[in-house]
């Protein structure tokens, strides 16, 4: 069975693919996440937090921008952006310990993206945590 950790990285890379120009991904969204043996509880999951961060995608990069201090919004990685999305998704919409939510984003920008992106993701995180 697929853990939270493994739904989020599928939701990853799902949020990766719609900033790259897809957006009929959510028609291979069941694909996608039956390919990864991401199934029941966690797909549930995986499809709100998916669903739930391009709902309310404008919020989320309004809270990126803000606390962005060099550059914009479209210098920042895909990869990195779309684990900014899915955790500031889930620290303003999401009943979970933001602590959590900010951990496991670290752990996967250390997994996804480039050398800088945990410190990166750490501080944006962080500003929005306080905000």
């Amino acid at each position: 069975m697929a853990t939270r950790t493994q739904a989020r990285e599928s939701v990853i890379g799902l949020l990766y693919a719609y900033d790259l120009g897809n957006n009929e991904i959510s028609k291979f969204i069941d694909e996608l996440l039956e390919e990864k043996k991401i199934r029941n509880n966690q797909k549930e999951f995986a499809l709100n937090l998916f669903n739930g961060t391009i709902k309310n995608l404008s919020t989320i990069d309004d809270q990126i921008k803000a606390f962005i201090t060099q550059g914009n919004l479209e210098d920042i990685g895909s990869v990195e952006k779309s684990i900014l999305r899915l955790a500031i998704y889930e620290i303003l919409f999401e009943n979970l310990p933001k602590a959590v939510i900010i951990n496991e984003a670290i752990e996967l920008s250390k997994r996804l993206a480039s050398d800088g992106a945990p410190k990166f993701v750490n501080a944006i995180l962080d500003q929005v945590k306080k905000a």
